[in-house]
């Protein structure tokens, strides 16, 4: 993933934390796929899972973090390596909430489960968010893993989908539930798992804004697509 430095030793860290980042990456995405899982199939037992994956997913964020402030500590990196250091900590972070987002949306489902009413809700409306939001994710890690910053601004371009998704589905469910208000509390679920969705979204463009950073040295959070594109053709 980086560059070769001078240090062996310092590649070799690079590498092994950078292989841990991308470890994290790939046990979020397998809990991002079952709590979507679980929502398809209003499957408890998936829900509880995901749930349970929650607490290896905040120790490897940990570990990952104490890795990191070590190598800072011993190597004390300058310019592009101590940004690759930084954006892996924002990156790690950013997984991990992804994951807390999967483990809320399992927590949804089990309440949607024990209210009864998961037959009658709109929940089918959500799977193509979710699938944006899970393919965006996956590609973040890729373009992280390969620092892509033409794939970094496709995804940053993509993320726009999903929020148009959530707001079409926020329009529906309020029809839904002023046609049957004995829906209403289900329904609030459905909407935090929306909400929950449409965050993983902003995670993985998150991630694609450190991409860019790590690359160009260019902050482009918050800043319009076309000074974004302008800062990676630089």
């Amino acid at each position: 993933m980086a560059d070769k430095h001078l240090s062996t030793q310092f590649d070799s860290e690079l590498n092994g934390v950078s292989s841990r980042v991308m470890e994290l990456g790939g046990l979020v995405e397998s809990q991002l796929r079952l709590a979507i899982y679980a929502l398809s199939q209003f499957s408890a037992e998936s829900a509880n899972q995901v749930i349970e994956t929650e607490l290896r997913v905040n120790g490897m964020e940990l570990e990952i973090d104490r890795e990191l402030s070590s190598i800072i500590a011993r190597r004390q990196p300058t310019a592009r390596d101590l940004r690759l250091l930084i954006a892996i900590s924002k990156t790690t972070a950013n997984l991990e909430r992804a994951g807390d987002e999967a483990a809320k949306i399992a927590r949804m489902v089990k309440s949607i489960i024990d209210s009864g009413a998961s037959r009658t809700l709109p929940s089918t409306d959500l799977r193509v968010a979710a699938d944006l939001a899970s393919g965006l994710l996956r590609k973040a890690l890729d373009a992280f893993a390969r620092l892509d910053t033409a794939a970094a601004v496709s995804i940053l371009k993509e993320d726009d989908q999903i929020d148009a998704e959530f707001d079409g589905f926020v329009r529906k469910l309020i029809t839904y539930m002023m046609e049957d208000p004995r829906t209403i509390s289900a329904s609030l679920d459905l909407l935090f798992i929306a909400k929950a969705i449409e965050r993983v979204g902003d995670h993985a463009k998150n991630i694609a804004e450190f991409i860019i950073y790590i690359v160009k040295g260019a902050d482009v959070r918050h800043s319009p697509m076309d000074q974004i594109e302008s800062a990676v053709k630089q």
